[in-house]
């Protein structure tokens, strides 16, 4: 059955990094079906087979292969209905073009641009951003309680960072996506963030209008003190109604000075975003159903300036809303820094976004439309992932420089100290699963890990910021050897790092070039493992992979671990385990002994909170990304509460190495 042919095996040593392009592998005997096909398939990056989480090869089926193939040639060429993304960039000697943001170029700049590299050892709180409100906030949190956060949390207790969700920008209408990780554009910031008050026009409304604005804000302030899920909807509704009182106040001389010379600078893209925006009011967020002419950016209504007065001022709107975020993130980055913290606001770049959002719809020409980006089966999903997103045309990719990818890091640092890309190991692969099949039916496109490396590492560069790529999971080595050879850091998770033996990963074999946590957004505080109740909920849920006896029994063993190494290092006394507070300030006294030079601390540790942000593997039937801030009882916890909070101290003092006999 073996036939020969190096084949399969030259993509298995490609991907592992033991063979480079155009390297062949010894000859040896495989299994093959179709080589003309596995031939093309190698041709366009599609890699015939992989290694699984057991670190067995598994052979891609024809039929995978087949369909990838034929999604990557239905992609339309640039010109062909599309706003041309590939032969704007083209046109241009430096890759520059009308279809991009000015100043940003893909690739290393002069002399080899490096992110930053941390001076020392820095923490940080890690939050989801919408969930940490104040007295002020509308229901949901905004760029004000950041500054807020950051000035805090820098200047009482020293404070290097504060970590944020994706800010992505998701559909203009209710109802509006929850996930911060399926955006409609990764390239603008959602308006739900913005405060209000914090509008230079907002001082300008007569008695009415402020009023009315007031009467808005009432009742989701009123809801800061409960802890009812966030409401997206009904936010964005009165915000939006706020928002549009303000567009109509006239802008001074150097406000329309400001704002025009922003438009400049985001160009054709900000206008596609704008026009998207415009579409979406009118048809519904998801360009696939809209009329046909409307389905192509260069269409007749395309441009939302062509098809009259009312959709220009529209458009505008739109664009003014970027413009007022762009000034509040640049405020909080400002107040971060001012009050001491050495990196500031670490923004967050998704893997990918909604195919029928507005980064599919301008890039039609660039994204692949008929896969989803996901991950293959693996010991905690063994049914795959399949994640809703169009992955990038690798030769598309390739023929406009990477520029597109250098436009989003640019974005994504333009005022930050730091970026963290989820799901990093994208940048030299990513899992594309054809529409219609499982998400186990899938296969590595692989692109060209030089140029995307390198467009991260140039932009952070030029920022002078730290990149920090998540690459959490099996990972081949030799990605994480090439993405820190090009000064980006990884990341590491207290629940995952484990010895070769399963005991817990000693202090002195993390990664010093990494962000170290406890846990993540896909996984449970620390409180709800101490008391079990993330195997309750995931029972609960139907999500467990075998009898919850048995599942217990097992988190129970993982904790008792994780004791018996936290009273090794003097960190917790000898004896049954503590409660949720003493083991989670022993947790991140742990992480201070580790070599990471980041640590960083999930807020919602720090308070005591019980539920999860994301429960993967659940859609309705779990609340996602709508948990506000609470402590262990429930209670809502206000940005304002958290000074008073004798938890969040403690954990800060662990964190730093400060802890003393009372914290533990």
């Amino acid at each position: 059955m073996w036939a020969k042919s190096s084949g399969i095996m030259d993509c298995l040593l490609r991907d592992l990094g033991v063979l480079s392009r155009g390297q062949a592998a010894p000859a040896r005997v495989l299994s093959m079906t179709d080589r003309e096909l596995i031939r093309r398939a190698e041709a366009a990056g599609i890699a015939p087979c992989y290694l699984d989480w057991r670190e067995e090869r598994v052979e891609v089926s024809g039929e995978t292969l087949a369909a990838i193939l034929a999604a990557l040639d239905s992609v339309p060429e640039a010109g062909a209905g599309t706003r041309g993304s590939a032969r704007e960039c083209a046109a241009q000697p430096d890759g520059t073009g009308a279809g991009h943001a000015a100043g940003a170029r893909a690739g290393p700049g002069p002399g080899g641009a490096r992110p930053r590299a941390p001076g020392g050892r820095s923490w940080g709180f890690t939050v989801q951003l919408y969930s940490v409100r104040s007295r002020r906030s509308w229901g949901h949190g905004d760029l004000h309680d950041l500054a807020d956060l950051a000035s805090w949390s820098a200047r009482d207790l020293g404070a290097g960072f504060v970590l944020i969700n994706p800010l992505h920008a998701a559909e203009p209408l209710p109802p509006v996506s929850p996930s911060p990780y399926l955006p409609m554009t990764r390239r603008y910031v959602s308006p739900l963030y913005l405060r209000i008050e914090d509008i230079p026009e907002f001082q300008r409304l007569d008695h009415g209008q402020r009023e009315r604005i007031a009467t808005l804000a009432a009742p989701l302030r009123a809801r800061n003190g409960t802890a009812d899920l966030i409401d997206r909807d009904a936010v964005w509704a009165a915000k939006r109604e706020a928002l549009e009182i303000i567009h109509r106040v006239p802008l001074s001389d150097r406000r329309r000075e400001d704002y025009q010379r922003y438009r400049r600078r985001e160009g054709r893209d900000l206008e596609d975003w704008a026009a998207w925006c415009v579409l979406a009011d009118r048809y519904g967020p998801d360009w696939r159903t809209w009329p046909e002419p409307d389905r192509r950016p260069c269409g007749a209504a395309g441009d939302a300036a062509a098809v009259g007065p009312q959709a220009g001022a529209d458009a505008d709107f739109h664009a003014w809303l970027q413009w007022l975020a762009d000034e509040q993130l640049a405020a909080a980055q400002r107040a971060a820094l001012a009050a001491g913290m050495d990196t500031g606001i670490i923004t967050d770049l998704a893997v990918g976004a909604h195919p029928g959002g507005a980064d599919a719809w301008a890039h039609q020409d660039l994204l692949v439309g008929g896969l989803s980006v996901g991950a293959p089966p693996d010991e905690f999903n063994q049914r795959g992932q399949d994640w809703s997103q169009p992955p990038w045309h690798p030769r598309r990719l390739a023929a406009v420089g990477y520029r597109p990818l250098a436009d989003l890091f640019a974005a994504a640092l333009r005022h930050a100290g730091g970026l963290r890309v989820d799901h990093v190991m994208g940048l030299m692969r990513l899992w594309c699963v054809p529409l219609g099949m499982p998400p186990d039916r899938g296969a590595y496109i692989r692109y060209d890990h030089r140029a995307s490396v390198a467009a991260l590492a140039g932009q952070a560069g030029r920022a002078g910021a730290l990149a920090i790529g998540e690459d959490l999971g099996t990972v081949d080595d030799w990605i994480r050897e090439d993405l820190a050879a090009s000064g980006i850091m990884g990341t590491e998770m207290l629940w995952f790092a484990r010895e070769p033996d399963g005991k817990p990963l000693e202090p002195a074999h993390w990664r010093r070039a990494s962000m170290a946590t406890v846990g993540t957004h896909d996984v449970p505080p620390v409180a709800a493992f101490r008391t079990g109740e993330q195997v309750t909920t995931r029972a609960r849920l139907g999500l467990l992979k075998q009898p919850e006896d048995a599942e217990r029994n097992a988190a129970e063993q993982m904790l008792s671990s994780w004791r018996d190494a936290l009273v090794a290092h003097g960190l917790l006394p000898p004896g049954p385990l503590p409660g949720p507070d003493q083991f989670t300030v022993a947790l991140y006294g742990y992480l201070n002994l580790t070599a990471a030079a980041l640590i960083g601390v999930s807020l919602a540790d720090a308070v005591g909170d019980r539920r999860a942000q994301n429960i993967p593997g659940t859609r309705d039937e779990y609340p996602n990304w709508q948990i506000p801030l609470c402590d262990a009882s429930g209670q809502a916890v206000l940005l304002e509460n958290l000074a008073g909070l004798p938890l969040v101290q403690a954990v800060a003092r662990a964190a730093a190495g400060q802890a003393g006999v009372r914290d533990r």
